[in-house]
Parts: C-alpha cells; sequence; structure tokens
C-alpha cells in the first residue's frame, strides 16, 4: 500500500523516473544493551519499512516530501543545517556524511513514506538513513558497500541529529534477509546470518505506548555503571577493556564486595552476551522452546539486574509468559516504555490480542497498540508499480 501510495505522488509529481528503495524497520531478538559494551546482537529486518523515490535536479537544491505528514522541506547542498521541522535532518546528516566523505552528488529530490510506526523501537529513523543513502548511491553510482552506507547513517544520526544510537539499527535495515537473523559482534562489525525459518510462528510486538522521561539519563548512568566495573577488573587484568572480555569469576572477585548496583548491571551484561551465544546454538538447532526460555530469562535480567523495565512492559512480558502458544517475551529497548516482543505460536496470535489488549485496558486505562511482524529483506530497489 506504502509503495502504491508513493508511486501515485511520483507519477503526478515527478518529470523522470525515479529509483525507489525499500528500507525495513528491525527488531532485535535477544542481546539488550550489549551493544556499547562491545557485546553481541541479534537483529531483523522486519516487514514494516520506509519507502522512498528519488530523482536528480539540475541544480543545488534538495527537496524532500514526507508524505505521512503532508510537510515538504527545500534546501541547498551548500548550506546543510538541522530544521525546525526536525524529520528532514535524518535525511541531511547523511547528505553531510557523504560530502565530507568526498563524495560527490548534485542536487535531488524525494518523497518517502512509510509504515514503521513511530515511538514504538522499531528504528524508523534509521530506516530512513539507509533508504536515502541507498537511494543517493544509486542515483549517483558512487560504489558503497552496505557496511559503508551502515555506518554512515549511523554517522548521520550521531554528528547531525545528535542521537549517540550504535550501530545495530542501520546495519539490520541494511543486511536483513528474509528469515535469518543477524548476529552481530559490535566490537569488530563481523557477523553471521542465523536461521529463524519457524512458519509456524509470528513475532507479535505489544505497544505499551509509555516513554518515561528516565530513558535518556538512566541510558547514560548504566553505560557510566557498566564503565565503571570495567575499570575495576582492568586494575587486575590489564586486557581487558568492555565487559566483553569479563567473566563471572572476575567480577564476583573484583566487583561484587565494591558495589552492589555497579556489580548487578555487569553480571546482566556478562550472562546476556553469553545467553545470546548459547541462544544462537538453540536456533541453529531448530529448538525454539529453548530459545524462547532465553528471551524470558532476558526479561528477567532486564527488570531485576539492569533496573530498566517498567510496570507497563512487566505486567506484559508476565502475561504472555502464562497464555497458551507463548514461547517467549520480553522488553525491546532501552527500556522505561516501548514495546515487549513476543514470540508466539501463529493459531494462539489472535487470543493473545485479545486478551493482552482487555487485561492492559483493566490495569492501566490505555489502549495496547500490537503490530504482527515477520521477518524480511533489508535494504534494497524496487520495481515502479506504474505498469503493474
Amino acid at each position: 500500500m506504502e509503495q502504491a501510495k508513493l508511486n501515485a505522488y511520483c507519477q503526478q509529481h515527478f518529470d523522470q523516473e525515479p529509483i525507489m528503495v525499500r528500507a525495513a524497520g528491525r527488531i532485535n531478538l535477544i542481546g539488550e544493551h550489549t551493544d556499547y559494551n562491545n557485546g553481541f546482537v541479534l537483529p531483523a529486518a522486519i516487514d514494516k519499512a520506509i519507502y522512498l523515490a528519488i530523482i536528480k535536479r539540475n541544480d543545488n537544491k534538495i527537496v524532500l516530501h514526507a508524505l505521512d505528514v503532508n510537510d515538504t522541506f527545500t534546501g541547498s547542498l551548500d548550506k546543510l543545517e538541522r530544521t525546525k521541522q526536525h524529520w528532514p535532518d535524518y535525511l541531511l546528516g547523511v547528505v553531510q556524511q557523504l560530502q565530507q566523505g568526498g563524495h560527490i552528488i548534485s542536487g535531488f529530490e524525494c518523497a518517502f513514506c512509510g509504515n514503521v510506526p513511530l515511538g514504538a523501537g522499531l528504528s524508523s529513523s534509521a530506516a530512513l538513513e539507509c533508504a536515502t543513502v541507498f537511494g543517493l548511491n544509486e542515483l549517483f553510482s558512487l560504489g558503497l558497500g552496505r557496511k559503508e552506507m551502515a555506518l554512515l547513517s549511523q554517522a548521520a544520526e550521531n554528528q547531525f541529529v545528535g542521537v549517540r544510537c550504535g550501530i545495530m539499527d542501520q546495519f539490520a535495515s541494511m543486511f536483513g534477509k528474509k528469515q535469518q537473523l543477524i548476529k552481530l559482534d559490535c566490537a569488530s562489525l563481523e557477523y553471521e546470518y542465523i536461521p529463524f525459518n519457524f512458519d509456524d510462528v509470528n513475532l507479535v510486538l505489544l505497544d505499551t505506548q509509555v516513554k518515561h522521561s528516565l530513558a535518556s539519563s538512566e541510558y547514560n548512568t548504566r553505560r557510566a555503571e557498566c564503565e565503571q566495573g570495567v575499570a575495576w577488573v582492568k586494575a587486575h587484568h590489564p586486557h581487558v577493556n568492555s565487559l566483553r572480555d569479563v567473566n563471572m569469576d572476575m567480577l564476583d572477585a573484583y566487583v561484587k564486595g565494591k558495589n552492589a548496583t555497579v556489580y548487578n548491571r555487569c553480571r546482566y551484561v556478562v550472562e546476556e552476551i553469553q545467553r545470546l551465544q548459547d541462544a544462537c546454538i538453540d536456533l541453529q538447532n531448530d529448538d525454539l522452546t529453548a530459545f524462547g526460555k532465553k528471551v524470558f530469562a532476558t526479561h528477567e535480567g532486564l527488570d531485576k539486574l539492569y533496573n530498566v523495565s517498567c510496570p507497563e512492559l512487566n505486567w506484559l512480558a508476565e502475561f504472555a509468559a502464562g497464555e497458551n502458544g507463548v514461547l517467549g517475551a520480553r522488553m525491546m529497548g532501552g527500556g522505561f516504555g516501548g514495546c515487549t516482543i513476543n514470540i508466539v505460536k501463529k493459531t494462539a496470535v489472535p487470543a493473545l490480542l485479545e486478551r493482552a489488549a482487555a487485561g492492559y485496558k483493566q490495569q492501566f486505562n490505555t489502549n495496547l497498540k500490537a503490530y504482527v511482524t515477520s521477518i524480511e529483506d533489508g535494504c534494497r530497489t524496487v520495481n515502479n508499480l506504474v505498469n503493474n
């Protein structure tokens, strides 16, 4: 539907055939708060995406159309600066990074729309950045590889938009493959695909629709607590540079007696890094039940040790654990709101959605949003539908 909407706009407003790109949102099955500790993450691209159409101009102007909010931005390649509208910043940041990298582009016009829910932790911003760089790479034959484009998109968000995100979101959008998870080493950016080929299962996101103000400040606090634990271990083991290099014996010896909070934070991360690696083995053995138990365990750790959950997330995770057909459930993302991700037998999805909505409304007097997703390909060009 989004692609058809975009095509209709292009037919009416563009004077040439555009390049059209689909860039997916993402989920992360397991491996939360491990990215900035040089651990592993296990994301995947999903069937919710940004669609972007792009054409060349004969001048230095940049003209951007956000169809979903019916808004337009006009600027220049010669003067890139953050906007009051905010949404153009994700595209302009990509242009700035290309220019800083010495890549030559001329003016362009693009339009985009999508069905990645905003504010649900599915990385709509990363999808937009990836769609932009992928489209510009195709339009101007820049010869960029996917890893380079993912890093460039991350840099755009870090440096132009001003959000200190890790690489996972952009990497998943760029490298996603249908029915495959990406085991990404956040230290080296080496990756491998892990099969998730379970036709009888859906991935269901239950959206609390809350975002507590603690999220950004507590995120920085967690990073500092992890870094403190590393420093205490490093004093005895000089080779240790992150929690990736730490084991539980080290934590027990050098952190546990000093500060209980720092110990709990570090313990969660060390356990989660190992849990993800064990979970990948479960999937390679087609053991989704064992995998799901580790997903439940991740939520327990995020709540009790890392303390980034909230009552709404806990209620949804505990509710799901008692439902037939739910193999795993946990909070997903930075914490203090957003979605839970649930691994659910397809036959059990309708009952889960109905019961969860009713219970959540009764408990919190809030309507529950739900998204049923599947794992799809990441960033790619798509055919124009004009002649279809």
